[in-house]
């Protein structure tokens, strides 16, 4: 099958309101109406700048793929072939990168017709019944729909050897409280670079954080964070810059202009390499915080709400506890039951 190499995805600040920045073209400069209007309907349900480019990447690559560019033939025997062409690619992609593009389709599909993507072969899909956990209500068929498994992805916090080291290469109150949002508050590198002086509440000591998909949540300020963040505005951002946005450049043309996601990178790369903390990344420092919290005794539901997650599960697979840990509170759990207490009888 002959791929449409002459297919692009272009940004477009949005003219009217409702309207996604992101658009695809065909080779002739005319736009794809099922993935605009698909990507224009996403932009309404509330997705964010990122995820809908995400989106934009994942139709761009299905569609100079899928030629004929009639959805109305699709099935799940055809992903099937997306997915085998996925696999002769050099480089092949990620586990989860197929499988994000195979549930964009499937949302995409569900969008024009109203309905699941029809014709799964028997291999492809399991059939089961449905029942609520406690046995009650009506039963339900659901089906297993074709994915690739994924391997579980076990990420390590930093040490507090690491935390210091890495700590000790910032020079800018503007990156110092950079690292606190994300290594005390949890916050993800999206949230960093996205909040506004207008979601400050220093009086209260809390921050006002734009989490997936639009969700808001409060998070507590500790003393240090609110500190450095009262000298980076005092001592370092520009008081020309008209920027709403939090976090701007220092430095350079760009100065007084709003932090980007490659402005960010290249801070994090900067200082991995000044303090040799190769591992030191966003992700890293979120995840760190989460094992910190874990560690102190705090109770998931709450670590959840801190965190922005939307299922407590999310969490849980977040904060896996390291072998040192599991032994940790073996030793204390054993400590305090009665049963091995030396006052207890035989």
């Amino acid at each position: 099958m002959k791929r449409n190499r002459k297919l692009r995805l272009i940004f477009r600040a949005a003219s009217r309101a409702g309207v996604s920045a992101y658009r695809l073209f065909d080779a002739h400069g005319q736009e794809l109406k099922w993935a605009n209007e698909f990507l224009d309907s996403q932009h309404l349900r509330g997705l964010s700048p990122r995820s809908l480019r995400a989106y934009g990447y994942d139709l761009l690559h299905f569609a100079r793929w899928w030629t004929r560019l009639d959805l109305s033939k699709l099935n799940e025997a055809r992903l099937l072939d997306y997915v085998r062409y996925q696999f002769e690619q050099v480089p092949k992609p990620t586990a989860p990168t197929i499988n994000h593009r195979l549930t964009v389709l499937r949302c995409l599909y569900r969008f024009r017709y109203q309905q699941e993507v029809p014709g799964a072969a028997r291999s492809l899909k399991h059939t089961y019944n449905t029942r609520s956990p406690l046995g009650y209500g009506r039963s339900g068929r659901a089906v297993a729909r074709f994915r690739l498994k994924q391997p579980q992805r076990v990420v390590i916090p930093l040490s507090s050897q690491q935390v210091a080291k890495f700590w000790r290469s910032f020079r800018t109150f503007r990156d110092l409280t950079v690292i606190a949002l994300m290594l005390l508050d949890g916050l993800r590198s999206r949230e960093v670079i996205e909040l506004q002086l207008e979601d400050l509440r220093l009086s209260q000591a809390q921050l006002h954080v734009r989490g997936k998909g639009n969700k808001p949540r409060f998070l507590p300020l500790p003393a240090d964070t609110i500190q450095a963040l009262q000298n980076y505005l005092r001592l370092e951002r520009p008081l020309s810059t008209h920027s709403p946005y939090l976090f701007v450049c220092l430095k350079g043309r760009q100065r007084g202009q709003a932090m980007t996601p490659a402005g960010l990178r290249s801070l994090f790369r900067h200082h991995r390499k000044s303090s040799q903390i190769s591992q030191a990344n966003p992700h890293r420092l979120r995840h760190t915080f989460g094992a910190d919290m874990v560690r102190a005794g705090i109770s998931l539901p709450a670590l959840m709400q801190l965190m922005g997650h939307s299922h407590i599960h999310t969490t849980m697979r977040y904060v896996a506890l390291s072998a040192e840990d599991v032994w940790r509170e073996y030793a204390r759990a054993v400590k305090n039951c009665i049963r091995y207490s030396k006052d207890s009888p035989p």
